[in-house]
């Protein structure tokens, strides 16, 4: 199962949109039949996650990507093999983005208002940190609409050949520049992103 990690702006007055993506080496955040079999990370990853959880964001899904991680993150094996992450997603703020009605019981999350894009924007007016985690698709349409300060992208040591292409469809070139980086013993390789203020 995949691990949140995300960058901390909290000392900012005006909230951030950020991103945190797994990906393969050729490119895809997720196999086949929404395979992420592939993702896999150790104790260094574990604990890189504990201590960016601690930045308060709010956390930001798709449907999907909700309905797969609130069946993780509430199981027995959640709280058996990551205590400290699984309590950590429990006390996180949630946001749905769905075309249709939500029905959860998991606590500390809510949809979207239909109109998103603004139900956004006045979170981050309140100063309120907002990271899309793990959706890639809502992470593309972000992008479309111009919206995403910051990104950060797991690169995985492994090549898995077919799946969904993070970026696959954009409606526009994207550019960026890369504010950091940092390697785990893993082989996974951490990417930093900003977006590249047009002059």
């Amino acid at each position: 199962m995949n691990l949140p990690i995300f960058s901390n702006d909290s000392m900012k007055t005006q909230g951030t949109l950020s991103a945190f993506l797994f990906l393969s080496l050729d490119g895809f955040y997720k196999g086949e039949n929404e395979d992420i079999s592939w993702h896999s990370h150790g104790a260094e990853e574990s604990k890189f996650s504990e201590e960016n959880l601690n930045s308060g964001n709010t956390l930001l899904f798709g449907k999907r990507t909700f309905l797969m991680m609130e069946s993780f993150w509430t199981s027995p094996d959640a709280f058996r093999i990551f205590p400290i992450v699984t309590e950590q997603m429990q006390n996180a703020q949630k946001l749905v983005l769905s075309h249709s009605e939500l029905n959860t019981t998991w606590e500390n999350t809510g949809p979207l208002a239909a109109n998103w894009r603004d139900d956004l924007t006045k979170r981050k007016e309140k100063g309120i940190n907002i990271t899309i985690l793990g959706s890639g698709e809502v992470f593309r349409q972000c992008c479309d609409l111009e919206i995403i300060d910051h990104f950060s992208l797991m690169i995985d040591p492994i090549a898995i050949g077919k799946g969904e292409s993070l970026f696959g469809g954009l409606k526009s070139i994207q550019s960026f520049t890369l504010e950091s980086s940092r390697t785990f013993a893993s082989g996974s390789v951490l990417l930093n992103y900003k977006k590249l203020i047009k002059k």
